[in-house]
C-alpha cells in the first residue's frame, strides 16, 4: 500500500442493511480516517500485494433522521480486515465486532486519490 489520501466505501455483508464512505489516511502503518458520521483509527501491515490491519470505530455526530438507526449505536466498535492491493486500488474483507458479541461482516474498496 502506498502512502495516501484513499477514499473508502463499506458494503455490510451476510444480509445486513448497511453502507457508509468517507476517506482514509494511511501512512506508515497508521490509519486514520471517517466521514460525516464516523471517525476511525487503526493500524495495518503490508506484505506481497497483501495487507491487513484492525481499527476502531466512532460515531461523531447524531445521524439527523430519527427513524435511521446506526448498526453501531453510538459505541465504539473494533474491526479486522485483510485484502489485496495493486497499484492506486485496495479490496478488503472484514469483521466488526459490535458491543463485544455481535460480529458483522463487511467488504471496502479504496482508491488512492492523493499521495502523501
Amino acid at each position: 500500500m502506498k502512502n495516501g489520501l484513499y477514499s473508502i466505501h463499506i458494503h455490510m455483508l451476510d444480509g445486513v442493511r448497511g453502507r457508509d464512505s468517507g476517506v482514509l489516511i494511511l501512512r506508515d502503518g497508521v490509519l486514520l480516517g471517517g466521514g460525516p458520521y464516523f471517525w476511525s483509527r487503526g493500524s495495518y501491515t503490508v506484505g506481497n500485494g497483501t495487507w491487513k490491519g484492525e481499527l476502531a470505530t466512532n460515531q461523531h455526530s447524531p445521524f439527523p433522521d430519527a427513524f435511521v438507526r446506526p448498526l453501531f449505536g453510538g459505541q465504539e466498535v473494533t474491526s479486522g480486515f485483510s485484502g489485496t492491493f495493486s497499484d492506486d486500488e485496495a479490496e478488503v474483507f472484514g469483521t466488526v465486532l459490535v458491543a463485544g458479541h455481535r460480529s458483522l461482516s463487511f467488504r471496502a474498496t479504496l482508491k488512492r486519490l492523493v499521495e502523501i
